[in-house]
């Protein structure tokens, strides 16, 4: 069974876009005319494949036709740009990229990126990124899972390290006698959201389990330091952020010797194009300059 690319492009559209208006101004055509093509579509399949929310969410079959959809659409612009048939054609790379990568050593992967090459990132959790290659909303992400998406590959990175950092007017405030169980369970703590796991993994390998102290819920990774900063809590925080900030003494470390690393992977379309083959020598390059040696998933 073939599907019409301008169906499937319909399709990914609404999907990525959230309603079938926003899609219908990204392909440049009237609402009926998306509307239309994904009817055609589902009746093709016999199945619905957009869920008419809001915003619009692809059903299972409708995520297994959004990822053909990247795909078609990826390996068409290749093509085009390796005939010289549309020196204007784009490339667009939807990636996710956890919120820590994003605002330290993934950057330096898009460095210099080709002329017509163009990045649409998703920030999301590396313990949720791997959903998004999932669901076809992707087409490549950093996460912390290392079980292959179906249809994807995956090259370890390496491992992110974490520290336990605070003010040091918050150490002698909370943690003067040290970083024992009464005081884990009061001392205010950050975390990015409600996701974010980091500090409960620290506090269970240090005290046990059980300890439920105060957090405040700070989700962005600049704010997030700015607040370390003046002293609202204390924060798992990557060493390349804290840096120089712990050199200034700005920050302290609560636990000398004691971090967590974070393994970290690259799971890609298992699809080969000359694109996402380059990206792909990109962020290997840039994760093994700044990343700590890979230990075991």
């Amino acid at each position: 069974m073939s599907y019409p690319p301008e169906q499937l492009a319909a399709l990914a559209a609404v999907v990525s876009e959230g309603t079938f208006d926003a899609a219908a101004r990204q392909l440049h055509v009237t609402p009926s005319a998306v509307s239309q093509r994904v009817k055609s579509l589902e009746e093709q399949v016999g199945r619905i494949l957009v869920l008419r929310s809001r915003p619009c969410r692809a059903t299972p079959e409708g995520e297994v036709l959004v990822r053909l959809a990247g795909q078609v659409g990826l390996l068409a612009a290749d093509a085009r740009a390796q005939l010289g048939a549309d020196r204007a054609a784009t490339v667009r790379l939807a990636v996710a990229v956890n919120a820590d990568s994003l605002s330290t050593w993934f950057p330096a992967a898009l460095v210099d990126l080709p002329e017509g090459v163009l990045v649409d990132l998703h920030r999301q959790d590396q313990d949720r990124s791997a959903q998004l290659l999932r669901d076809g909303a992707v087409m490549a992400a950093v996460t912390a899972d290392p079980r292959a998406v179906q249809g994807c590959r995956v090259r370890p990175l390496g491992s992110m390290r974490y520290l336990a950092v605070a003010a040091p007017s918050t150490r002698q405030r909370w943690f003067a006698d040290g970083l024992t169980r009464d005081a884990l369970a009061v001392a205010p703590q950050l975390a990015f959201d409600r996701v974010d796991a980091l500090q409960r993994r620290f506090i269970a390998d240090v005290a046990g389990e059980g300890v439920v102290p105060p957090v405040h819920h700070v989700p962005s990774s600049s704010a997030f330091l700015e607040v370390l900063r003046s002293g609202l809590g204390w924060g798992m925080a990557p060493e390349q952020a804290v840096a120089d900030d712990l050199a200034a003494g700005a920050l302290v470390e609560l636990a000398a010797g004691r971090w967590l690393d974070v393994p970290l992977c690259w799971q890609s379309w298992s699809l080969r194009t000359p694109t996402l083959d380059a990206l792909t020598a990109r962020v290997v390059a840039a994760a093994a300059s700044a990343l700590r040696p890979a230990s075991a998933f």
